[in-house]
Parts: C-alpha cells; structure tokens; sequence
C-alpha cells in the first residue's frame, strides 16, 4: 500500500541540510566577496598615499612554539604572569602578509638569545626561505654565531653581525649524568625492568655509567644531525663541506675573519643597519623594478633605508585578496608529558622537563577528539606532537581515539622537536605522519622503575609500619628494593604493552611484526632515519602538513593562506591555575615539582624518551 509523501517532502524540495549548505556556501561567497571589496579599498588609498617602505624587522628571540596558546580568560590577563612568547604560528603569517606586499623589499630578522629544539630551527629556516622564495631579501642580524644562531641565519641573503661577535660554531656536544652510585650513597635505589637496552629513559638513575647501546644511539643521532648541519650550511653559503668542517675545527672566529673566510657578510651595529642597507640600493634596486628603493635625503645627510617594526609596517603593506575555503583545517596540539587526567599549562614557565611544565592529559584530549568530530565544516585535522612521551595507559587512550577520528576525516600528525615513545604511540595510526628532518622519533618500547627508599629512610631513623591485605598489595608502593617474584610481574606487564604497542605501529603503518620488530627495541630516530624505516611518511613544516591535510580533503589548496587553519582547544583551556586565592595557586604550583609528581610516574608501563637530546 503506497502512502503519499507530506507536501513538505515533495518531489521539488531540497533537504533541510541542502538548503543549510547552500545558505552557508552564499554567506561564504559574500563574505569573500566583501573582503575582495575592502582589500581593493585599503590598496587604493595606499597606492594614493603612495606607502612604501624598505624592510619589515622582526625580533626574534626565545622558545619559538609551533602554534599559539590557548586564548587567557578575562582574569588570566590581569594576572602577572609573562606574555605569550612569539610562537611560528603568528611569525607565518605575518611574513606571508610581507610577501604578498609588493611595495616592500625585505626583511631583517634580529635574532636575539633562540631556545628552540633543532627542528624548530629547521621550521624557522624553512619560513625564510619561502620570503625568499617571493622575490623579498632575507636579511639576519646576529649577535650570536654558535651552531643554532648561525644554522637558521645561514639560510638568509645576508648575515650581518656587530664588531664584537664571534663565529662559535664549534661542533656537536651532548653529555649524560648517571646518578646511580651519588644515589646510593643516601639510600636510594631505582629498580628497572625494561624489553631492551635501547630503552634507557632509566639509566641515568640506574646506571653508572653509559652502555654500549646508549652510546650506539647517541652517535647514530649526532651523526645524522651533524651531517643535515653541514650539508645545509655548506649549500647556504655556497660553500665546500670540508672547507666549512676546516672552518669548524679552527673557530672561534672573530667577526673579521669570519667575514674573510665567507661566514658572513657584513659588520655592523644594529643601529648602522638603515645606513649600510642604504649603501647598496642603487645596485640592488637597479636590478628589479619591483623592489622599492630605499628613502634618500635631498640634503647632505647620509642616505637610509626605511626600516620598520611590524606594528608600523602593517597598516602600510599592499594586501592580495584571498577567497577561503568553506570547509577548514582543525589544528589540535598534543604537548609535554602525556598522562592520566585532566592536561595541565602551569602560569608560569617551570623548566624542569618531567615534573613541571605542560602535560597532555586524555581526560582532556580524548573529549576534544570526540567533540570535533561533530565539527560540520571540518575538513581535516593536523595533529601536532611535541612530546617524548609518558603514561602507556594514557597514550593508548589518546591514540584510539585519533584513530578512530581518522577513520572518518584525514588526520595529518605533525611531529615537532620530539614525537617519541608515547608519542610515536599516539601518531601511528594517521592518515600521514609528517616530521622535520631532524624530530627525534621511534622509541618504541616500554619501561617501568620503582624508587626504593627504605636505605634512605633507615639513615634518617625514619621508621614506617605497613599492613597489607593481599600478596600484591604493596606491589606499587613498597619502599623496599624490588624482588624477584615482583620483577616478573612488572616484566609480564610491560611485555604486554610492549606487544601491543609494536600491534599498533604495525597496524597503523602498513608493516609486518618482523619490520616493527627491527626499529623498535626503544630505539631513538631522527625524521631521517625514521623516514628510511617507514615510520614517517614525508618532511615539512607546518604549513606544509596543513597543505597535505588539504590535499587528502581535496580542498582547492592553491595558496595555504587561503586554507582556515583553526586551532581547536579543549573546553576552559588556559592556564592551570584554578583557584582565585593565592595560597592555592601557590601549593597548585608547588605540586608540579613535587615528589608526588613522580611518585605518579613509577610502577607502571612507561613510554617515556630516553634522553632529551639538546645538541645545539
């Protein structure tokens, strides 16, 4: 028996979704419509006003954080606590708004006192290459010539550094402190069980000294980072690899014969730049009718270049039009140590990697991952790690539930200086791993220690009575040296996370247990390396993950600026203070530092790093 569809269902109606997604593609056709219009408008009173100007100067100093934090809350602003330091996000865009200006001829990085992991440094070069790539000089000034400072400078038109400086760039050090026998000596005692000899996040607690396979590591790691150095510098600066190795092992330089061996450009002051950029115009500017040239003075004052700071420049740059896409790229970070519970960002910066700082909690990120799924507009994700990992559990968590967002949308991982361990862990099961050149990866493998105390407590005369209920009871919290019955449990345990975590990887990376098995062992990668072994799809920055997750969304992806990047937080992000009462904030912050806090991390399966490789 046929039954007559309602009048609001006939044959002629669209769908309630197929008229929302028209009224929304009409809104973003206005929308891009209006901007076109009011672009036109801003470039024409410039052009009358005929703005111009040399070069843009942008400072540069600090951490330099792939992405901005979380926005602070009306009471977060007004408590004092430092400015968001500079993060790439924000340096991107505002050079890809100098590139598109074309009545501007450069610009000048002032590079002051950099605190990046190396490819962080490798994403900076990268962000002056593509102002390079738009026909605009790079210009570094530079009082710092060691390896990191001149690595990012190297990548520039001109290095220009002050009388004073010095070519520091001297090599590769890395240095390991075992702590075993300073340990014992007051009574402590770490027990470690661990699947291999590469998983060394323990041993500067349990060692005395480096093993062979922690050696092993470490050379494999330094040689890679050392031979991109060279081979990038050296083709910088159009120089021989062992000419520039000849150039290493004979600095310090100063800044004179720095210049003479061709290590940098020009000397100067910073406060000398208008004039020296002055000196060269009309060569310069001869050469290309596109380049501005630089302010003269009709009288006998001497000729300078028109530099200005970003908040001056702004306002003045010619704008290209861009037509967004509708559907945009949601950005999600996944930093510092991954735990159980809620992710932490303490109010101030606490420099001490494992017991302070950002954690990433899967009470936090699981529910975003599941909140954003719902996201109509959302076209793709960008996951970026920077961690070296932490709690399996937690890692497991979070990773399930990329998995199964990427199950439904592309999901591109963006490794930063480190995606390790638990962070290699939450990252295999993308739609395409992306990595720098030199990100420290891999370390697939699991490790668990426990602190045994109870030396340390009889020095003290500190008596402790314990009664338990159940062979087990203890099993966590005995101060007592770990026993044989005890290490076998936590060894059956890890070997069970341990087979899980190579299932995953294998799972997620298209690989056979046998391949997993070779890489893994906790063996520590560069993006190279990782990239040899099928770990890592393909190298880039951010820009250029956010362009291959519009690429697998088939968005027109002509021009990343015309791509919505959108970073996406969890609900109340912002800084962990919770409490309006200074003493809470205060004991709020003592407990990141405190013993509990790694008290937290013993008796159960770890995916940590085992090192933090600083080589620069």
């Amino acid at each position: 028996m046929k039954t007559e569809a309602p009048a609001s269902q006939s044959r002629n109606s669209k769908p309630a979704s197929g008229i929302v997604r028209d009224l929304n593609q009409l809104d973003l056709t206005l929308s891009n419509g209006f901007a076109s219009a009011v672009c036109w408008f801003r470039n024409a009173i410039r052009r009358m006003r005929n703005a111009g100007l040399d070069y843009v100067v942008f400072p540069i100093s600090g951490p330099l954080p792939e992405r901005d934090g979380p926005p602070r809350g009306f009471f977060e602003r007004r408590l004092p606590v430092p400015p968001e330091p500079l993060s790439l996000q924000t340096l991107n865009a505002r050079l890809a708004a100098v590139a598109d200006a074309g009545n501007v001829r450069g610009v000048i990085f002032i590079l002051g006192r950099l605190s990046a992991g190396m490819a962080t440094l490798q994403n900076l070069r990268a962000s002056i290459a593509r102002v390079r790539a738009t026909g605009k000089e790079a210009i570094v000034y530079t009082p710092y010539l060691d390896l990191a400072h001149y690595y990012v400078a190297a990548s520039a038109d001109r290095i220009v550094a002050p009388p004073g400086s010095h070519f520091e760039v001297l090599g590769l050090y890395t240095e390991v402190t075992f702590l075993k026998d300073s340990l014992a000596r007051i009574g402590l005692r770490a027990d470690v069980v661990q699947i291999s000899p590469y998983k060394t996040a323990m041993d500067r607690l349990s060692e005395s000294e480096m093993t062979a396979e922690h050696k092993k590591q470490l050379d494999w790691l330094l040689d890679d980072h050392f031979e991109v150095l060279l081979s990038e510098i050296a083709r910088d600066r159009g120089l021989d690899i062992q000419v520039l190795r000849q150039r290493i092992d004979t600095a310090p330089l100063n800044a004179a014969e720095a210049r003479e061996k061709g290590l940098i450009d020009q000397i100067a002051f910073d406060d000398e730049l208008a004039s020296v950029l002055a000196g060269d115009d009309e060569t310069r500017s001869s050469q290309s009718t596109r380049r501005p040239a630089a302010r003269r003075t009709t009288d006998k004052r001497p000729a300078r270049a028109d530099l200005k700071t970003w908040s001056q420049a702004r306002r003045l740059l010619l704008e290209k039009p861009r037509r967004l896409t509708g559907k945009f790229v949601g950005v999600v970070s996944l930093e510092g140590l991954i735990s159980m519970g809620a992710s932490r960002r303490p109010p101030i910066e606490i420099p001490i990697p494992v017991f302070g700082g950002v954690t990433a909690g899967e009470q936090t990120l699981v529910p975003l991952l599941r909140r954003i799924e719902k996201i109509e507009n959302l076209a793709a994700v960008v996951f970026h790690v920077d961690s070296g990992g932490g709690s399996a559990l937690a890692s497991s968590l979070i990773g399930r539930q990329l998995e199964l967002l990427a199950a439904r949308i592309p999901v591109v991982v963006y490794m930063g200086n480190v995606a390790a361990s638990g962070g290699y862990y939450v990252s295999a099961g993308a739609s395409h791993i992306m990595s720098q050149r030199s990100t420290i990866t891999g370390s697939i493998g699991v490790i668990m220690a426990r602190l045994s105390t109870s030396e340390l407590l009889h020095k003290l005369s500190v008596n402790r009575t314990f009664l338990e209920r159940g062979n087990n009871a203890g099993l966590y919290r005995n101060p007592e040296p770990m026993s044989e019955d005890e290490r076998v449990v936590f060894r059956r345990m890890i070997g069970e996370v341990y087979d899980e975590f190579k299932g995953v990887v294998a799972q997620g990376r298209h690989l056979s247990l046998d391949d997993v098995e070779a890489i893994s062992g906790g063996r520590v990668w560069t993006g190279g390396q990782a990239m040899e072994r099928g770990l890592v799809d393909s190298h880039g920055d951010f820009s250029d993950a956010i362009m291959k997750a519009a690429e697998l969304a088939r968005l027109p992806a002509g021009d990343v600026s015309a791509i919505r990047a959108v970073n996406l937080y969890p609900k109340g992000a912002g800084y962990a203070i919770y409490s309006s009462q200074p003493s809470q904030a205060v004991e709020q912050i003592a407990a990141l530092v405190s013993v509990e806090r790694y008290r937290s991390l013993t008796g159960q399966p770890l995916m940590l790093m085992p090192f933090e490789l600083r080589s620069l």
